[in-house]
């Protein structure tokens, strides 16, 4: 089971890398893109001698030819109507959304596969954990891709962020199957951990619409340097705000269970205390400081939502540093994440 937990991971890497391929085509070569759009618009040629030579002026419509009424000209032949083309973004879009389909099942195989090559809940490790918090972003991804087919275009950068961190954890974080480190065999182990897994998803999923804010409100004001010009194709920028808070809204109460309430429970019951000012717990706290400080100045009308959108990337950011900078950089009483 161990070995094909492996084998499963390397191939989910590789879908949702062809999903991403397959999202990044729709951007590209779709009829409606940006890019689709300039590589499809008629091109005007000047009459004349060449480039900086004498402009010929066309007469009227009357005079062309046969000095006839306008209304006898035949059309010019790219003014005949030409049949709709189908619209290449939306096959690949489709094929991208059927991978993502299939990279989460084999995600999901993966999981399931590693809990019971170990038998335990699949997440007492650093490699185990990402495998975790990826697999309910995938989750939470195609969640909202049912219910809100507009914007499959964050589809790209989704699948982007899972790639890394995939690829991260099998390249870093990876940890051969093995038993449970005694503090971590507690049933607050069960509850405490998932919480945090399904909260971090979450917030995953919810730093992706925070960030094409950002690049579509700078497309909006007129900037057309990268990487504004991402901004050309995702959903207006009210939207993609409107989804960054009631991701976080959602996410941010979890997580103040699982980092605030549930892990200094189970820390009293471990180690006799509450709180000890291990790196683990400073950062959790730091993240939670970082979230609320979103929520609040999201609710104030005098702070622009741009600037509460900043505080919320800053807040994954911090994320990202208790999953790898203190796992990988410090020495605590969570070191053993980093084991097997």
């Amino acid at each position: 089971m161990a070995e094909l937990s492996d084998q499963l991971m390397a191939v989910t890497v590789l879908a949702y890398l062809a999903a991403m391929v397959c999202y990044a085509a729709e951007y590209a070569f779709g009829d409606r893109s940006h890019i689709g759009r300039a590589a499809t618009r008629p091109v005007r040629q000047l009459v004349g001698a060449g480039v900086g030579g004498p402009v010929v002026k066309v007469p009227p419509a009357a005079d062309v030819v046969t000095g006839g009424p306008a209304d006898e000209v035949p059309p010019p032949d790219d003014a005949v109507e030409q049949p709709p083309r189908r619209d290449r973004g939306v096959l690949f879009g489709r094929i991208a959304v059927g991978l993502t389909w299939l990279s989460f099942a084999l995600h999901l195989s993966t999981v399931v596969t590693r809990g019971l090559a170990a038998h335990r809940m699949p997440w007492g490790n650093m490699y185990e954990f990402i495998l975790a918090v990826t697999l309910v972003g995938a989750a939470v991804w195609l969640g909202v891709l049912t219910r809100k087919p507009a914007v499959r275009h964050l589809g790209l950068f989704v699948a982007l962020a899972l790639v890394v961190l995939l690829g991260a954890a099998g390249l870093i974080a990876y940890t051969p199957v093995g038993p449970l480190v005694p503090a971590l065999n507690s049933a607050w182990y069960i509850v405490h951990v998932s919480t945090i897994i399904v909260s971090s998803g979450i917030f995953l999923v919810g730093a992706v619409p925070a960030a094409m804010f950002l690049i579509r409100g700078g497309y909006d004001a007129g900037k057309r340097s990268f990487p504004y010009t991402l901004g050309a194709r995702v959903p207006a920028a009210t939207a993609l705000e409107r989804l960054t808070f009631r991701m976080h809204a959602f996410a941010f109460p979890l997580f103040t269970f699982g980092a605030l309430i549930a892990g200094p429970l189970w820390a009293e019951a471990s180690w006799g205390r509450y709180w000890g000012w291990d790196p683990k717990e400073v950062w959790a706290f730091i993240s939670w400081v970082v979230y609320a400080a979103y929520l609040h100045a999201r609710a104030t009308p005098s702070v622009k939502r741009s600037t509460a959108t900043w505080i919320a990337l800053l807040g994954f950011a911090t994320m990202l540093m208790n999953l790898f900078g203190v796992n990988l950089f410090f020495a605590g009483l969570h070191s053993y994440a980093n084991a097997g």
